[in-house]
């Protein structure tokens, strides 16, 4: 019991670290005047570094499969859609909408395995899709329509992040790595363009915390914490991003989202946090009623 729940908290401490290193994202940036995929590019660099370090010291092999390679290129258009959405649209409205993966999640379960949702996945994705229309009422307004656009098929994107961890062939390091050197050769053109090497410290200093701590070791945290965490519990500490991403950005680079963006930033925030509740409280349920031998 001692050894379970040390490994419980072993595993919520990790989580945790991700998600707060992820949330620096939006900040760093917004400090970065580069083209959105050079400075994706020039961040994978660095956490390709960190999983390499990461991969020799653990002995992890890196496998190549079909599932890992799909897991791969979702993990590349994630990060490119999220790069340029930042560049596009606030911080903000940027996370709150990738936000939305768990729903796509349970949309594409629905679509693809035939897994029919139930009342409280159908109650949640109307809460969340009616936080989402808030947003693009207040992108006509506002000029951010493209921005939010790519924020939301970022979304999408992480939603097959998860999916695809899921299947018995996934390796979710090695997606993660071959996604990673991918980012860097995608974003490499328009890298070389900025002229990286005449840039000051004001520039690589951002870029240096995005790749090892923002995606490197976020990365490494998140894969290690999820191997003893159940996904709920891990999608409920995770919502620490959504947070402190805007915040950061709000008292650092002094970017607030609108009204409109609050309101629907709150309406997907707390639909999908009961949401992710109801479900754990769920499961305890059921396996409480389970029969044991």
């Amino acid at each position: 019991m001692q050894n379970t729940r040390s490994s419980a908290l072993k595993g919520t401490i990790f989580v945790l670290l991700a998600a707060v290193l992820f949330s620096i994202g939006g900040l760093c940036m917004k400090l970065i005047p580069w083209n959105a995929l050079a400075i994706n590019s020039a961040r994978n660099i660095f956490s390709v570094l960190v999983l390499a370090v990461f991969f020799r010291l653990s002995r992890h092999k890196l496998v190549i499969n079909h599932t890992v390679i799909v897991g791969a290129l979702a993990i590349l258009g994630t990060n490119i859609l999220y790069c340029l959405a930042n560049k596009l649209t606030t911080a903000g409205n940027t996370i709150i909408l990738q936000f939305t993966a768990p729903i796509w999640v349970m949309v594409f379960s629905s679509l693809l395995i035939k897994k029919k949702p139930g009342r409280l996945d159908l109650i949640a994705a109307i809460l969340v899709f009616s936080g989402v229309v808030c947003f693009f009422v207040d992108s006509l307004s506002s000029g951010h329509l493209l921005g939010d656009i790519l924020a939301l098929i970022s979304g999408i994107s992480y939603a097959g992040v998860f999916m695809l961890n899921a299947h018995e062939d996934s390796d979710s390091l090695s997606s993660v790595f071959i996604g990673m050197v991918l980012n860097v050769l995608t974003g490499l053109p328009f890298l070389i363009a900025e002229r990286p090497l005449s840039a000051g410290w004001e520039v690589w200093i951002p870029i240096l915390i995005l790749g090892i701590f923002q995606l490197g070791l976020a990365y490494v945290f998140l894969t290690k914490g999820l191997e003893i965490t159940p996904p709920i519990r891990a999608s409920l500490i995770s919502g620490v991003e959504p947070v402190l991403n805007p915040v950061l950005v709000a008292v650092f680079y002094g970017e607030m989202l609108t009204p409109l963006s609050l309101i629907g930033a709150a309406i997907v925030f707390i639909s999908i946090l009961v949401y992710n509740l109801l479900n754990l409280r769920r499961q305890a349920a059921e396996s409480e009623q389970a029969p044991t031998e």
